[in-house]
């Protein structure tokens, strides 16, 4: 290409114009604007076929991202649909665990109130056991006692051994009691109270026995040798027997009846010789003899 200004400048050297000369810049243009032409078209295609393939590109670039954006999406909005559905599988059983443990705390509660009852329900069966034992330790010494007040004793009385009714054990003491202290009234109302009541006691010969010496003691002594002449006659082997009849004679030596009383003193050696009464009966022979 020649340079520009010799395109555009003077003509060129040893040369002579022919005839009239365009001017040389329209020349040029004439020529360039073709090429000009040309070249935009030319750039313009390829620019249009690279912008057409970029375009491509891109587009399926962008439906690619799209395509997985879509698909992180719907994961995502299964992921958390499983989440959501999980959640609501675990408030589920949640809420479930909490009803069964306000449940099983009613049951617990209602079991001590149940244990609590049964402690109290226990507690008073326990007293009134105690009670019902002692009521029934009670009511077994007051049996034990009545059985006991009833059954018979065993008593030896003057060499002599039977058994006795508590009651008629207790008279006798009773009656005892009162001829040691010198009451003769009270024993004799007592002894004779007592051979009333139980004639066949084995305390009764005794008893005739001491209700004569009370009667001596009130000095009723017809009533006294009735009664010392009942022990003998119905008891010659009575240990007493032998001072019965001693005392007999001391009360008719008391009425003044001193044959009465020889016969009987002699009626107590003869019958009982070798006893105490009669070593006593000889000397008070001897003192009415004389």
């Amino acid at each position: 290409m020649a340079h520009p200004r010799r395109a555009f400048g003077a003509p060129p050297q040893g040369g002579v114009a022919s005839g009239p000369a365009e001017p040389a810049p329209r020349r040029l243009l004439g020529r360039a604007l073709p090429l000009a032409v040309a070249a935009v078209m030319a750039l313009s295609t390829a620019g249009a076929r690279a912008g057409l393939f970029d375009d491509e590109e891109a587009r399926k670039a962008i439906l690619d991202l799209r395509a997985r954006i879509q698909a992180s999406d719907e994961k995502a909005s299964g992921r958390s649909a499983e989440l959501a559905a999980a959640n609501a599988q675990l408030v589920e059983q949640v809420q479930q665990l909490r009803r069964s443990l306000l449940d099983l705390n009613g049951q617990l509660e209602a079991q001590r109130a149940e244990n609590a009852r049964l402690r109290g329900a226990q507690e008073q069966l326990a007293r009134d056991v105690a009670e019902l034992q002692r009521a029934v330790k009670d009511v077994s010494k007051g049996v034990d006692e009545r059985i006991r007040a009833l059954e018979p004793l065993k008593v030896s009385l003057d060499g002599k051994e039977f058994l006795a009714d508590p009651d008629a054990k207790r008279a006798h003491d009773q009656a005892m009691a009162a001829l040691r202290a010198g009451d003769f009234d009270k024993a004799a109302l007592a002894l004779g109270s007592f051979l009333q009541r139980y004639p066949a006691s084995g305390y009764a010969d005794a008893v005739r026995f001491w209700l004569g010496n009370a009667l001596y003691g009130q000095k009723s002594y017809k009533e006294a040798i009735a009664t010392f002449r009942a022990l003998v006659a119905g008891a010659p082997s009575h240990p007493r027997a032998p001072e019965a009849l001693l005392a007999l004679a001391n009360c008719q030596i008391e009425m003044k009846d001193n044959r009465a009383a020889r016969k009987t003193l002699d009626e107590l050696l003869k019958a009982y010789p070798g006893s105490e009464a009669a070593a006593a009966a000889k000397e008070r022979l001897a003192s009415l003899k004389g």
